[in-house]
């Protein structure tokens, strides 16, 4: 029988950590937290707080976190702003991603990436319809690339940042970084 992290052949899994695939995989991966809110401040913002300690446990060091009001020229200037930052690696935008008109943040960032990774936002949507149902398609989460940077867009409940650094962020983030750099 054949251990579930290999596949038929003895070798490991694609997505597990030892698989050759992931040689070029950051260990440490310098993030810039980004949290979008009209209302937070860095006392308050519970979401982004939580994005911030799953990158310390998982061993990736906090480049930096601010908060941007939902407005599109402060969302882009937070983007550009980390992505301008050579240690940056990655950037986790959390909130301003439902369907109300002040939800902005995909809209915002997307145009911005060179290359999107749509099974980011395909599976948090379905991790999530498995906990909270049918309410998960008003989340409009996105990943993608952009300057040799991973960029993620996340909801800012504290339910979602859980499910998507649980589930998806933390177990790819070095896999991910370390593509985005990947020459031919």
């Amino acid at each position: 029988m054949t251990d579930s992290r290999h596949n038929d052949a003895g070798g490991p899994k694609p997505g597990h950590h030892s698989h050759p695939h992931r040689k070029q995989a950051f260990a440490e991966v310098a993030t810039q937290v980004v949290t979008v809110s009209d209302t937070r401040t860095l006392e308050t913002d519970t979401g982004g707080a939580l994005v911030a300690d799953f990158l310390k446990e998982a061993g990736h060091p906090i480049a930096g976190r601010s908060i941007v009001a939902d407005e599109p020229d402060q969302i882009a200037s937070a983007l550009q702003a980390a992505l301008a930052d050579e240690k940056v690696r990655a950037v986790v935008l959390t909130g301003g991603t439902g369907v109300a008109p002040r939800d902005v943040t995909p809209d915002t960032v997307e145009p911005l990436l060179e290359r999107i990774i749509p099974g980011f936002g395909e599976l948090f949507r379905q991790l999530s319809y498995e906990d909270i149902g049918s309410a998960a398609l008003l989340s409009r989460a996105v990943a993608g690339l952009c300057r040799g940077r991973v960029v993620f867009v996340i909801p800012g409940s504290r339910g979602a940042v859980r499910l998507a650094m649980e589930k998806l962020i933390i177990p790819e983030l070095g896999h991910l970084a370390g593509e985005a750099v990947k020459t031919r």
